[in-house]
């Protein structure tokens, strides 16, 4: 996810100015300096890569003006390969579906897919990528394994053999975005909560307070609509702030079959509790001493709907993507009074029964690039995924679009002028990588996704007890589970 919102810098950074470029070769591993150095023998031409209008707008300059293409020669692709972008729709499923078609019908072009995070692995499973640990060049390799968020990497890998199957091409982290000024107004100090967020109850009662007293009709705007982004996500990092799991932790999250199912565990209530109680504070069975900042329509809202209160100085807080800050923390809207970080926590970090949860977090998002096994260029697709992986170039991505670079140690070497409002907050950016929440992807994810969304919408609108929702989504996900088991068998 994060993709269903790929809309970033769309008008704020519509006349960005031109990158400049970095004159001098980095000495690391991670800097290739001669044109037509990458990949083995590729006959030059056309390598087609599917992607959206975004990105499409920032592969081609007019002239001498930066884009990706010129990072990518000046990166070492070999002059006469141009990148062609087949452009398709942002949102994640369709994507989906369109890259299941081609790869089926043994369809090339597109000779490279941009696969979100969130199912790439399941095209692994099915064999239709092409095994980048056998086929890379070894530095580009290396700065995959050795200098990419580790995090995002793992999405791209062959959960059995743990060889690498995609280049990430940017990783996407959910934030808290929050009116520093309405909350500090209201007698709470915030000076610390970029680098060390507050714990849900604290967060909630400022949020509410700020809300009374400021002349906004909001508190928290958030996802709760029943769709992809409220399974992965916007529940996800709730959840594992809370110290609970799907599946029993981290390291449950890339296999299917043999795992347990703990939704219904008393955190994962707690969260579901929790977010209950912030669309119906009065309701019996939120949580709490938690008060009612959400309105009701969060179980209606997607990504943008949840932001657009915020955007217009109706909501105390919002949680969304990186590509929020560019509109909201210009300094024609709320500049330096916008204030950022990953979530508040439940269950502090190190107190959770399960492994890799509890404490602040941020879900993981985000798109890998991958070579289809029909392709007649491979040479020439390696080239490119090889000069993708340059640190220049993933600046280069960063600083013309907003793209994370999955190489999370280059967001403070960004230019500053070039970044915009993101400038002021690398060090929550940082944060949010280390502590990354991936959704548990598997090749039955699709089918648990829409069991969990279900459920949770269910229970965010009330209709079903949050005991009961998770009880219910328990039983489904072990029928799932089991007949996994019994195909193994």
């Amino acid at each position: 996810m994060g993709g269903d919102s790929i809309r970033r810098y769309r008008s704020s950074r519509s006349g960005v100015a031109r990158r400049a470029f970095l004159g001098a070769a980095s000495a690391s591993v991670g800097s290739v300096a001669v044109a037509g150095c990458l990949g083995r023998g590729g006959q030059g031409g056309t390598v087609v890569m599917t992607a959206a209008t975004d990105i499409e707008s920032l592969m081609h300059g007019d002239g001498d003006e930066p884009s990706i293409q010129r990072a990518l020669w000046d990166a070492g692709l070999d002059e006469d390969v141009r990148v062609e972008i087949q452009t398709v729709v942002s949102d994640s499923a369709q994507r989906m579906q369109s890259a299941q078609s081609a790869l089926q019908a043994g369809r090339a072009p597109p000779d490279i897919h941009m696969m979100d995070s969130g199912w790439t692995i399941p095209f692994i499973l099915r064999e239709q990528t092409v095994n980048l640990s056998d086929h890379l060049g070894d530095e580009a390799l290396g700065r995959v394994e050795e200098e990419y968020l580790d995090a995002i990497v793992e999405t791209a890998r062959h959960p059995e053999t743990d060889d690498v199957h995609g280049v990430p091409l940017f990783p996407d982290f959910g934030l808290v975005l929050y009116r520093r000024d309405l909350i500090e107004d209201a007698g709470y100090d915030t000076g610390g909560w970029g680098t060390d967020p507050p714990a849900w109850e604290e967060f909630a009662n400022a949020v509410g307070d700020a809300m009374d007293g400021g002349d906004v009709d909001y508190g928290f705007t958030t996802q709760g609509a029943a769709y992809e982004g409220l399974a992965c996500c916007s529940f996800n990092e709730v959840m594992s702030s809370w110290g609970g799991a799907y599946f029993g932790g981290t390291e449950n999250l890339f296999t299917a079959g043999d795992r347990p199912i703990t939704v219904d565990d008393e955190r994962t209530i707690d969260a579901v509790r929790m977010m209950r109680a912030f669309v119906d504070g009065d309701d019996p069975d939120g949580l709490e001493g938690y008060p009612g900042i959400s309105p009701a329509a969060i179980v209606q809202w997607t990504e943008q709907e949840s932001l657009n209160p915020f955007v217009d100085g109706n909501a105390v807080a919002n949680r969304n993507w990186p590509f929020a800050i560019a509109e909201t923390g210009a300094e024609d809207a709320f500049g330096e009074d916008l204030g950022v970080m990953t979530h508040p926590y439940g269950v502090p970090e190190g107190e959770s029964e399960f492994e890799g949860v509890g404490g602040t977090s941020a879900a993981l998002g985000g798109w890998n690039l991958t070579v289809s096994p029909h392709t007649e260029r491979r040479a020439e697709a390696l080239q490119v995924l090889e000069a993708f992986t340059s640190e220049d170039v993933q600046l280069t991505i960063f600083e013309l679009g907003g793209f994370l670079p999955p190489n999370v140690d280059l967001i403070e070497e960004a230019d500053p002028d070039e970044i915009g409002p993101s400038a002021r907050y690398t060090e929550q950016l940082r944060a949010a990588g280390e502590n990354a929440v991936p959704r548990p992807v598997t090749d039955l994810w699709p089918e648990q996704s829409a069991l969990i969304y279900q459920e949770l919408n269910a229970a965010y609108r009330g209709a079903k007890p949050p005991e009961t929702a998770m009880s219910d989504l328990a039983d489904r996900l072990e029928r799932s589970e089991a007949e996994v088991s019994e195909s193994d068998d």
